[in-house]
């Protein structure tokens, strides 16, 4: 079944329907959050990088294998991971339609879902079993 054509019209009359309002606000309002979620711990990631730098690898799984430093760590990357997931669905959202859209949209929740689960997995494996 092919779609139907949207033009520049279309777009500008407030009777069509283009998009999903409740999901475009809940993308926005995600994308707001996790940007300042991201700025917040920004001190964190940067207490990290100078602190570990030049250190042996037994200092740096020594550190991020601490549970106040690890923990926080880990939600970061699940954090940072929406973030990326979302801004990239923006950026593809404007130049991709059809099914290659859709395949794109699940690859793109795929890899961001693939590095969340490595990252938190990695760095949980150090703070509960060193």
């Amino acid at each position: 079944m092919r779609e139907p054509l949207i033009t520049k019209d279309t777009i500008a009359n407030p009777r069509t329907h283009y998009g999903s309002a409740s999901a475009s606000t809940r993308r926005f309002i995600t994308q707001r959050t996790t940007g300042a979620i991201n700025i917040a711990f920004l001190g964190m990631l940067l207490f990290l990088v100078i602190r570990l730098a030049g250190e042996e690898r037994m200092d740096v799984v020594a550190l991020v294998g601490n549970p106040w430093i690890g923990l926080p760590l880990a939600f970061l990357i699940g954090i940072v991971a929406t973030h990326m997931r979302n801004g990239m669905r923006d950026t593809l959202e404007d130049y991709l339609h059809g099914r290659m859209y859709s395949l794109v949209m699940m690859l793109n929740s795929l890899f961001c879902l693939l590095i969340a689960v490595a990252g938190i997995g990695a760095v949980l494996k150090l703070v509960f079993w060193g």
